[in-house]
């Protein structure tokens, strides 16, 4: 793992500006454990206050200080998109292996409650939730739901990969030795599909942060919970940019940007590391 991460640093300059992009958010995003102010308190401060030393990117109407804000927002956020993350990953992981490997009619009944989970709108089904379960509803449920909703095009992949290391020698002898399936899927094919896993995990992430931005803009979402897509729904209630608070927009926009941006280099290059031709014409071989 670290030799990878060695490589994709010395090698890709992709890989190393997404790197310093996402680890620069992530210990930004890690100052909010030592904020001076309570993240969910209004008016503790002057409102409407631009960029200065004293506030180094302005205040909130409700006079809050935007560089701590965005902190928390950013942790809130991302901890949203790495909760999704993990258990789509486990659920993707689960369904393509074990789908992949018994195949037959087990397999297309998987694929068909696969496929047909593909074709529900992801959005709108949010929506429906979140109407459904509206008093009961928090960042924890809705991280889940969204996970349930985000894991079928990448079980599809991994079980293409499962099909084939089904026919593999390896497995007819981890079979013929007595290893049961369990066994077989987390022994011998894991490793294989781990490069999948990783990848993926770099797309859904996007994906999640995309879908909790967009909810909390919307307003479908606890807005007393900073995120970034809540500061921004904030700040249009309050009509920021008619009464010239620029800065309570632009901030977390660039804050969400760069984020963005980090992880799709990381995503990219990851991509080009799996494939053993490009790794090797960008390592000079």
């Amino acid at each position: 793992m670290f030799k990878v991460l060695r490589d994709l640093l010395r090698y890709n300059r992709e890989f190393l500006i997404g790197f310093i992009l996402t680890a620069s958010l992530v210990i930004y995003a890690s100052l909010h454990f030592f904020s001076p102010y309570d993240n969910t308190a209004i008016y503790l401060l002057p409102p409407d206050m631009p960029p200065s030393p004293d506030y180094w990117l302005g205040t909130t109407s409700r006079g809050q200080d935007i560089f701590w804000q965005i902190s928390a927002a950013l942790w809130n956020t991302m901890t949203f998109g790495i909760t999704v993350t993990v258990i789509s990953r486990m659920l993707a992981l689960t369904m393509g292996m074990i789908s992949g490997y018994i195949g037959g009619r087990g397999d297309r009944v998987l694929m068909t409650i696969n496929d047909t989970l593909i074709a529900l709108p992801n959005l709108p089904i949010l929506l429906l939730v979140y109407f459904v379960m509206r008093e009961q509803m928090n960042w924890a449920i809705l991280a889940v739901v969204t996970a349930c909703l985000s894991w079928n095009y990448d079980a599809r992949i991994i079980r293409s990969v499962a099909l084939s290391l089904r026919q593999r020698e390896f497995t007819r002898h981890a079979v013929y030795a007595g290893m049961s399936m369990p066994q077989v899927l987390v022994r011998q094919h894991m490793p294989y599909v781990m490069p999948i896993v990783f990848f993926t995990a770099m797309n859904n992430l996007i994906f999640a942060i995309g879908i909790e931005v967009t909810l909390a803009v919307l307003g479908f979402i606890d807005l007393n919970r900073p995120t970034i897509g809540g500061m921004i729904n904030w700040a249009n209630q309050h009509q920021a940019i008619v009464a010239g608070v620029w800065w309570w927009i632009a901030f977390p926009i660039i804050a969400i940007v760069l984020l963005f941006l980090g992880l799709f280099l990381l995503a990219i290059s990851i991509n080009e590391y799996i494939d053993p031709r490009s790794r090797l014409a960008r390592m000079g071989g």
